[in-house]
C-alpha cells in the first residue's frame, strides 16, 4: 500500500457504516489495510480510536507519530475475545478473571506483556493494556483481521477524544489511511484502567466503569 506524504492535504477514505451491521466489504478493506501496515480510525465503545496491527512495529510507530504521543506512554490493544489473551499477555492472575467479566465494554486491564509484544507498544514498561470492545464495527474489524489491534483514542495527545468523525483533528484525517464511520457515538469518559499486575490492583484511571463497581467485584470474588 502506497503511503500518503504527511500534510499532503489528502484526507483519508471515509466509509460510513451502520453500527448494528457493518458493511462486510468495508470491514474486509479495513482489515486488508491493517495487514499492509496501514492505520485507520474506527468506532470503539463510546469514542473513536486509532487502529493498527499490534504486532507491527512500523504501524505502531505511525500511531505514535500521528497522535504526537511520547514514546514512553504505552498504547492499549483490543482483542476479539478472552480466547486471544495469550497472544499479548504473559499470565492472567486469578483475581483478574472476575474483572474480565466486565468485557466487552469500558474497562482496560493492564497485564504483564507477553515476550512477543513489541516494546514500543508497551512504552518500554513491559506491561500491556487490554480491552474487548463492545461496538459491532470494532468487533467485526478485529475478527476479520484475525489479531489484536491498537485501540488508543483518535486524538492528538493532550486534547479531548472525540465521539464523531466530524470532530476529528484534520491532522489525523490527513495521516490515516481509512476512517470507518458509524455516526455519533455515545461519548462519555474513556475506559476505566486497572493495573492487575500485582495485588491489590490499582485503578490508574476511573472512566466508564465506576471504581466502586471494580471494588465490589473484587470483594465478591
Amino acid at each position: 500500500m502506497k503511503k500518503r506524504p504527511r500534510n499532503s492535504g489528502i484526507t483519508a477514505d471515509v466509509r460510513r457504516s451502520d453500527s448494528s451491521g457493518p458493511s462486510a466489504d468495508d470491514i474486509r478493506r479495513a482489515a486488508r489495510i491493517l495487514g499492509q501496515k496501514g492505520v485507520l480510525v474506527f468506532p470503539t465503545s463510546g469514542l473513536y480510536g486509532i487502529g493498527a496491527d499490534a504486532f507491527c512495529t512500523e504501524s505502531i510507530r505511525r500511531v505514535f507519530a500521528i497522535k504526537r504521543r511520547p514514546a514512553h506512554q504505552p498504547l492499549l490493544v483490543l482483542l476479539s475475545g478472552i480466547h486471544d489473551m495469550d497472544r499479548v499477555v504473559r499470565r492472567v492472575p486469578d483475581y483478574a478473571e472476575v474483572l474480565m467479566g466486565l468485557w466487552p465494554g469500558g474497562i482496560t486491564l493492564i497485564f504483564e506483556a507477553a515476550d512477543k509484544v513489541p516494546a514500543c507498544l508497551t512504552g518500554g514498561t513491559g506491561k500491556i493494556g487490554v480491552r474487548v470492545p463492545a461496538h459491532a464495527v470494532a468487533k467485526a474489524l478485529i475478527d476479520r483481521f484475525g489479531g489484536p489491534i491498537t485501540g488508543t483514542s483518535a486524538n492528538l495527545t493532550g486534547l479531548p477524544a472525540t465521539a464523531s468523525v466530524e470532530a476529528l483533528d484534520p491532522e489525523i484525517r490527513r495521516q490515516v489511511d481509512m476512517v470507518l464511520e458509524a455516526g455519533t457515538l455515545a461519548g462519555g469518559p474513556g475506559s476505566t484502567i486497572v493495573d492487575v499486575t500485582s495485588w491489590p490492583v490499582r485503578v490508574v484511571r476511573e472512566g466508564a466503569v465506576p471504581r466502586q463497581a471494580v471494588d465490589d467485584l473484587l470483594n465478591r470474588g
